[in-house]
């Protein structure tokens, strides 16, 4: 018997654009970052220049209108849905002065 953990963030990534170093890089930095607060991040082989980031099926950030996350921006997203309130020190820093 297989059981979903939740939540589930996917980073979907081009095969074609070879974007696999770049989505494995964002997942092991998200999964550093939320150790506890994820159930599974999952790396999802696309084409057609996609890169997008969903989270229990919603769409964080798409490439295609966004161009690539930046980590900071990315992780306060994640962390205002899977644990609210949590200081993610020198990321929450730089949105202050933004």
């Amino acid at each position: 018997m297989v059981s979903e953990r939740t939540p589930r963030l996917e980073i979907e990534y081009c095969t074609q654009c070879r974007w696999l170093l770049r989505a494995a890089w964002l997942a092991q930095e998200l999964l550093t970052t939320f150790p506890r607060d994820l159930g599974e991040v999952a790396l999802v082989p696309g084409i057609g220049g996609v890169f997008e980031v969903r989270l229990d099926g919603e769409v964080l950030w798409n490439r295609k209108p966004d161009g690539f996350p930046d980590l900071p921006q990315l992780k306060r997203m994640v962390r205002d849905r899977v644990a609210p309130g949590r200081d993610l020190g020198h990321s929450d820093r730089s949105a202050s002065s933004e």
